[in-house]
């Protein structure tokens, strides 16, 4: 049962922008999500009307609902603390300052936790902290998804050091949370500062936030009293996306769609199927393109990038921001996708068509450290992991060395190296140096026909081996940089066909062509047991190198044309020299010849 406050408080609301000034009375937005429909400002909620917008109607359920605050400090100020406790509760219909229960989102049963910034700031006491945890422990036991949403002033001083305990307790049992494999997406609303910002809610594996939310570990009046100025931008919702703090900047009238998606791309288990599109042996005949041509392809200005394509094969993708230490690269992308109706992570490097924030898909630390927190995320709610390799290696200028780029390299090749789901990588356009292997240790590695995938760029090798960068033509050929160069290597496990003269011709069937691979791929590792996958993924790249397969080809080609050459001569001597069909009969049996 919610609260009885709610319905009452609606009467009090302003019904004028106090942003841009317009009359509400009128606005459909604001009717229904309490959000002016002029310039997007966002109204605070009670948890009621919270709840009622986020779950299918009658499906909430609330649970300890009769836990409440004690005085266990006998605090008083100007009010003693029992008092201001029943003040709120009278305020605002409920018993605490959190709500918590069971409901459903767009038919996906969930565990909430919604806070209440009336009730006493929204503060945590112990209450709130039990009633959190609990909720928590709830979520695990039943392996049901959780959401929480807050709006908190922080922790509530009238309980003192009981109170801040409450931060061990929520974020150790959010902890626990994520080791059981429950999906945790933490909403940020406005306030959500202090204790509460510093503990559970900043577990979530998805963090929303709403636009224009004050979000902060220190409130502006704190940090005005303490350091003597008032935070700036610091303290926004927009300020902590761009600094790689937040997944993504929700609008609250398309907060309920978005929870909905995320939940039903986190349990999607998918269906096998697919047909066979991959190239798993290249054909000796002498017809391959030459190495440049193919790297003119792969640097095709309009072949397609890793958003073209996942906007193709996975429609209903999910993209999720930031590395939560420093900031968000535009030049790796990823989030939560489907592919054949099976949820999975998604990770690419993205060139942008010039853009000039994605620097061509060259990354920063920072890019390969959100990709470490996806992979992370992927291994706890066990989705299988994509990834879309295309870059010319990573951003070596300001800042890649001082934000550690080879430490990021080397987590994300030490992490993809055992996780305990499956892995799929594509090259899809240039695959250059570390900056491409960090992303393509993977179960399956497969390459566009027309990809590259080299230790350094040709251009590079040539400078480096000639002082003359007019040489790589020349020099691609000597690095065996295509797909069937690779797959004679067994580097790769797999071709992808492209649409005649290129993928930059038909985008939207090269989306197709790389889908199916995808899924073929997928089908032969995804029922393979976690232990199993890790131990075989690392005999895969342990045996690379051990035996030079190229030259095993090379040789079985010298051979096939030694043979070829022979044959041919003895058809020529058959003409030459005649044989009676009795004498041919005889030779060719051994037991003649052994007489």
């Amino acid at each position: 049962m919610l609260g009885k406050g709610a319905s009452e408080s609606l009467e009090t609301r302003p019904l004028v922008c106090p942003r841009c000034a317009t009359d509400l009375n009128a606005d459909d937005a604001y009717r229904r999500y309490r959000v002016c429909g002029q310039c997007g400002y966002h109204f605070t909620l009670s948890a009621d009307e919270r709840i009622r917008l986020l779950v299918d109607p009658e499906s909430f359920e609330e649970f300890n609902r009769h836990l409440v605050s004690v005085d266990p400090l006998v605090f008083s100020d100007r009010l003693p603390y029992r008092k201001r406790i029943l003040q709120a509760r009278e305020e605002t219909g409920l018993r605490e300052a959190v709500v918590t229960g069971i409901g459903r989102i767009r038919g996906h049963e969930v565990v909430l936790a919604v806070l209440d910034f009336r009730f006493l700031g929204g503060s945590m006491g112990s209450v709130v902290g039990e009633k959190v945890t609990l909720a928590f422990e709830r979520a695990a036991e039943r392996h049901l998804p959780i959401v929480t949403v807050s709006a908190s002033g922080g922790a509530r001083m009238q309980e003192g050091i009981l109170s801040l305990v409450q931060m061990a307790k929520t974020t150790a049992a959010a902890k626990r949370a994520h080791d059981s494999n429950v999906p945790y997406i933490s909403v940020l609303t406005h306030p959500t500062t202090g204790g509460i910002y510093a503990s559970f809610a900043n577990q979530g594996d998805i963090i929303l936030a709403e636009p224009g939310a004050l979000i902060g570990f220190a409130g502006p009046r704190v940090v005005k009293e303490t350091a003597g100025h008032e935070p700036l931008r610091s303290h926004s919702a927009e300020f902590l996306w761009e600094h790689g703090f937040v997944d993504q900047v929700v609008d609250r009238r398309r907060l309920r769609d978005t929870l909905a998606l995320i939940l039903r791309l986190v349990s999607a288990h998918g269906t096998s199927g697919g047909r066979s599109v991959l190239r798993r042996s290249h054909p000796i005949d002498g017809s391959r393109r030459r190495a440049w041509d193919i790297v003119e392809l792969a640097r095709h200005p309009e072949r397609p990038t890793t958003l073209d394509l996942i906007r193709r094969i996975s429609p209903q993708f999910i993209e999720l921001h930031g590395d939560r230490l420093f900031g968000d690269d535009p030049a790796v992308v990823g989030g939560i996708g489907e592919i054949a109706g099976r949820g999975v992570i998604i990770i690419g490097h993205e060139r942008g068509h010039g853009d000039p924030r994605r620097r061509n898909g060259q990354a920063l630390p920072e890019g390969y450290r959100k990709a470490l927190r996806l992979m992370d995320l992927a291994a706890r709610l066990r989705l299988p992991v994509i990834t879309l390799i295309d870059t010319p290696g990573v951003y070596l200028g300001e800042g890649a060395e001082e934000r550690g780029i080879a430490s990021a390299l080397s987590q994300c090749i030490a992490a993809m190296s055992v996780l305990p789901v499956p892995t799929v990588a594509v090259i899809i356009g240039e695959g250059g140096s570390g900056g491409a292997l960090a992303l393509a240790v993977a179960d399956r590695v497969l390459m566009l026909e027309n990809a590259i995938y080299s230790v350094i760029s040709p251009e590079g090798a040539a400078a480096i081996l000639y002082r003359d960068a007019s040489r790589a033509p020349e020099v691609a050929e000597s690095l065996k940089i295509t797909a069937p160069d690779l797959l004679r290597l067994d580097v790769i496990d797999g071709i992808v066909p492209e649409p005649e003269g290129g993928a930059h011709r038909d985008p939207d069937y090269a989306a197709v062509l790389v889908l199916d691979a995808i899924v073929e791929a997928l089908n032969e590792v995804v029922d393979i047991p976690p232990d199993k996958l890790v131990r075989e993924r690392y005999r895969k790249f342990r045996r690379m190198g051990q035996t030079n397969t190229y030259i095993r080809e090379l040789v079985a080609q010298e051979v096939a044309e030694l043979s070829a050459t022979i044959g041919r001569t003895l058809g020529s001597l058959r003409d030459r020299f005649p044989f009676s069909k009795d004498e041919e009969v005889v030779e060719a049996s051994p037991t003649v010849r052994q007489e």
